[in-house]
């Protein structure tokens, strides 16, 4: 769904999924804004680019949750079946 204005076009989010999964990934985004050196460089690159702060944060949270899905599936395959 739309959600434009003027010369900016943007689409609705869904807010919906899993919460505490997203609660998870909005940590981990936070932390690592504040402590770690290439998720600083990351987001001023997006900054730069134009993107607003809160769009530059949802590219680092797709990004986020890329990296804990395959961790996730490499742990499962290496754990040992009962």
């Amino acid at each position: 769904m739309e959600a434009s204005s003027g010369k900016v076009v943007r689409h609705r989010l869904n807010r919906g999924g899993n919460r505490d999964a997203n609660r998870a990934l909005h940590t981990i985004l936070v932390v690592r804004m504040h402590r770690h050196q290439p998720t600083r460089d990351y987001i001023a690159r997006r900054l730069a680019e134009g993107k607003t702060k809160k769009e530059a944060m949802r590219c680092l949270k797709r990004y986020i949750a890329r990296e804990v899905f395959h961790a996730i599936q490499e742990s499962s395959e290496t754990a040992p079946r009962r």
